[in-house]
């Protein structure tokens, strides 16, 4: 076709993106090809849509081709074509929305990492259902993935945890920068009873021992309570091993080598300026201890050393300052900071009730926990609520609304349709309607509007599952599953599944029973990305 125009077909690209139209009069699918090799050829892309639009209206399937405006395409498929699509999504099962556009991706994703000195607050509850729903879709899209947590058990805040452990224990008040709530008071007590006696020891002895058994305990409750929630790690990285097993040296004698470290005052400095940090930053202190930031080098390359070529780091909305000095660091050790490193932000959320944000825990006392969210508004409405919005926005999330038993409550109005789907399946099969063998599909049938916006929001989602992974963004996969749900209650309103009494079983209702699975199919798949349970029966 190009060549008897004189064009180069290797301006071609491998593939091409097909948007739907908003407005259904200009067709099934839209495409801007024509306007993209316009710019690259230099012709006219009105004449360039005219070689396309001849070539595609010869293609089986495609009704007809449309060129509008300077030079879009407008397509539309013929009803058997467009139907054809729910028997492969329902053969297609669990695997419909996989690709393999990461498939050459090895990626570290490190989210949650609280520090093991009390429950998951309400910001690491957000990176347990966004970071759990990332993980689900890069897989999807091909990547190979390992999930990590990082177990901050070194430093000063540990001292501090142990330290008000120790003062529970022996009745009196927490520590001046110490840790309140009654959580301490049950790891203390769960402490006590592990070691009865510890109470006798001299008192940097009896702190160990609170440091010791007290961490284990609250880190167990941690992992307890993000089981219970759905999220579990490939990995957990405890920060004492980079120390026990000497790879903070390691580090920084590689950062040596690569002729970015300095003494100044005593200290051991890396160089990141040189790659856009605001300052230089201390490994050593002049008293010989490690810095966090060290260990932060330490650990990078720990990952890189795993075989990860991509490390994925998802940070709370007061660590903006570290994305510097992480993406220097990386630099330094002589990656390229845009491809082998990412640092995600997530933004605030708060959890209202009444209109005003609920902003003490029973048991965390100063902060709302993941415990705290589950209680409020059950697994699947946390997961799908934190997961639905764009992580770098802040949110209000009203207990009143998440809770509802209504279409106002998005989780509910997608589940629904899980649930109506399976209740449509199950009464067929109570009146002997089956989808019979594939090869009796009658897609042609699927002719009304209705069918048709279904099937084309259907045929959305594998892209929509590439595009969420490729933006880091599993919010669209929920805003994408609430448009399904809309389609799906228009078409059950207007298409009757069901025959009524003793009416004969058609082969149209058949065709819509390969509908209806489909669409469960499709909500299932997508609710299994977010971690979200599709229900049969609500």
């Amino acid at each position: 076709m190009f060549e008897t125009r004189g064009l180069d077909t290797s301006l071609l690209p491998g593939t091409t993106t097909m948007e739907r139209p908003r407005n259904p009069e200009h067709g099934d699918y839209a495409s801007t090809l024509a306007l993209q090799l316009g710019k690259k050829t230099g012709v006219a892309p009105r004449e360039l849509a005219a070689a396309l639009a001849e070539e595609l209206g010869r293609q089986p399937g495609i009704k007809s081709v449309e060129i509008a405006g300077p030079g879009f395409l407008n397509i539309r498929l013929d009803a058997a074509a467009a139907g054809v699509l729910a028997r492969d999504i329902v053969l297609a099962g669990a695997d419909y929305g996989q690709s393999a556009t990461l498939r050459d991706e090895r990626i570290n994703l490190e989210f949650v990492s609280a520090n093991p000195t009390g429950p998951v607050h309400i910001g690491g509850v957000r990176w347990a259902a966004v970071g759990d729903a990332l993980s689900r879709l890069l897989r999807t899209a091909g990547a190979t993935v390992g999930t990590e947590y990082y177990f901050n058990d070194a430093g000063s805040q540990i001292d501090r945890f142990a330290k008000s452990l120790y003062a529970s224990a022996k009745g009196e008040p927490a520590p001046e920068d110490g840790y309140g709530g009654a959580y301490i008071a049950e790891i203390a007590a769960a402490v006590l009873a592990e070691a009865p006696d510890v109470l006798n020891e001299p008192e940097d002895a009896a702190i160990e021992t609170f440091r010791r058994v007290g961490v284990d305990l609250m880190f167990a409750e941690i992992k307890q309570s993000l089981t219970e929630f759905g999220v579990h790690f490939d990995t957990y990285f405890n920060e004492k091993d980079l120390h026990n097993r000497g790879e903070l040296q390691e580090a920084l004698d590689r950062l040596r080598e690569q002729g970015h470290i300095f003494e100044a005052d005593g200290a051991t400095w890396l160089r990141t300026t040189e790659f856009g940090d605001d300052k230089d930053r201390v490994l050593r202190k002049s008293d010989g201890d490690w810095t966090y930031f060290a260990a932060d080098c330490a650990y990078y390359l720990d990952k890189r050393k795993r075989g990860f070529d991509r490390i994925v780091i998802m940070l709370g909305a007061d660590h903006h300052g570290y994305i510097g000095r992480m993406k220097a660091m990386s630099a330094c050790f002589g990656d390229d900071p845009a491809k082998n490193l990412e640092i995600l932000i997530g933004q605030l959320v708060n959890l209202v009730r009444d209109g005003e944000p609920v902003r003490m825990s029973k048991r965390a006392g100063t902060v709302v926990t993941l415990e705290d969210f589950v209680d409020a508004l059950g697994v699947d409405a946390t997961r799908y609520a934190l997961a639905r919005y764009s992580s770098d926005s802040p949110i209000n999330l009203d207990i009143a609304v998440w809770t509802k038993a209504g279409n106002d409550n998005p989780v509910y109005y997608v589940q629904y349709v899980a649930a109506r789907t399976a209740n449509v399946a199950r009464n067929a099969a109570d009146v002997g309607l089956t989808r019979g063998e594939p090869a009796g599909f009658h897609p042609e049938l699927l002719s009304h509007e209705k069918e048709n916006d279904l099937l084309k929001a259907l045929g959305e989602y594998p892209a929509v599952v590439a595009r969420a992974a490729e933006l880091r963004e599993p919010h669209h996969v929920a805003r994408y599953l609430e448009e399904v749900a809309g389609a799906y209650h228009r078409f059950y309103d207007k298409c009757r599944v069901l025959p009524l009494g003793d009416e004969p079983i058609t082969d149209l209702q058949r065709a819509r029973l390969w509908l209806n699975d489909a669409t469960r199919t499709v909500i299932a798949n997508g609710l299994a990305l977010l971690g979200v349970s599709a229900p049969e029966r609500m």
